[in-house]
């Protein structure tokens, strides 16, 4: 285990595998918002994707919307890397960030998830994903400075406002 202590900017020294398979170096972020949401492809949120795209379309200039598929809500993500691609593209003509297929919850989450949802290491919140779509979002920074439950869109006044701000 590490400790991170929230100023330390620990968010911009990852790296992490994207959906083809390139390394993601988290240091292309500084200076910029950024919103990670776990995604999966047969959930009732699943539609969101549509607002995510949106999203990084409409608001491309001020955060960054990073989609890691994941498996760990009732086998809602069950297909390969290149499958999850395919399906993001051909239903919702996804052309965000999209990363190879992790595990959220349990001991085999990367760094970056550790970090998410520990008070000592973030500095202030220990949610942990509840279901598929919970959202995080970073400040410039690398700050976190918000979470939401699946429930919340996208594109609600509430996610656009920490945007804006």
């Amino acid at each position: 285990m590490f400790t991170v202590h929230p100023n330390d900017d620990f968010f911009h020294s990852l790296k992490m595998q994207s959906i083809d398979g390139r390394i993601i170096d988290f240091s292309q972020y500084k200076g910029k918002k950024v919103l990670i949401v776990n995604t999966a492809s047969e959930c009732g949120f699943t539609p969101q994707y549509a607002q995510l795209e949106e999203l990084h379309k409409q608001y491309g200039d001020q955060v960054v919307v990073l989609g890691f598929p994941c498996n760990d809500f009732g086998g809602q993500e069950p297909g390969s890397e290149a499958e999850i691609a395919t399906f993001c593209t051909k239903n919702y003509g996804v052309t965000f960030q999209m990363f190879a297929k992790i595990t959220v919850k349990g001991p085999n989450k990367p760094p970056l998830y550790e970090w998410l949802e520990a008070k000592d290491k973030n500095g202030w919140n220990d949610q942990i994903p509840s279901w598929n779509f919970c959202k995080y979002l970073i400040d410039e920074d690398g700050n976190l400075v918000k979470f939401w439950p699946s429930m919340v869109d996208p594109m609600s006044d509430e996610v656009l406002s920490a945007i804006k701000s």
